[in-house]
């Protein structure tokens, strides 16, 4: 008997196993996906056969909040994707009750990555996500970068 493999997997786009494992939890997910010049950060729920975004942002919504617009090409930092978790923790707090799982789709899983500093900054916002310290990214990684300076710690109070 021959097995044809499902477009998506074929394309790299959906991993199945880790998606029905993810769905049969039953719990909203903190979708993180990587674009080009941009993180994407949502909460997800599923629902009979499609999902439904509860509440989305992107590391673009920083430039409102005061990133520089001369930086602009550094909205994938480490930095900007912490705050651009944080942003969505704090959105999250009246709207998502109790535990959300991590969904990183295809992304390679390296821990202190930046996929993991959204993942921080979400978690030090108040969102209750199951994870192991170790893979979290730490404050002086994040703050380190001289190119941002005292940006980060200015963003961090104004979200």
């Amino acid at each position: 008997m021959v097995h044809t493999v499902k477009q998506r997997r074929l394309e790299a786009k959906t991993d199945y196993k880790a998606r029905l494992a993810l769905l049969k939890s039953g719990k909203p997910r903190l979708v993180i996906r990587k674009t080009n010049k941009r993180i994407i950060a949502q909460i997800v729920e599923s629902q009979i056969s499609q999902d439904r975004i509860i509440l989305g942002v992107h590391s673009g919504m920083l430039l409102s909040k005061g990133w520089p617009k001369e930086k602009e090409g550094s909205l994938k930092s480490k930095p900007s994707c912490y705050l651009t978790g944080f942003m969505l923790g704090n959105a999250a707090k009246s709207k998502i009750n109790g535990e959300v799982i991590l969904d990183i789709g295809m992304h390679r899983n390296i821990k202190k990555s930046r996929i993991y500093a959204v993942l921080k900054g979400a978690i030090d916002a108040g969102l209750k996500i199951p994870h192991k310290d170790i893979a979290l990214p730490t404050e002086e990684s994040l703050s380190k970068n001289k190119n941002h300076g005292g940006i980060f710690d200015k963003l961090k109070k104004n979200i």
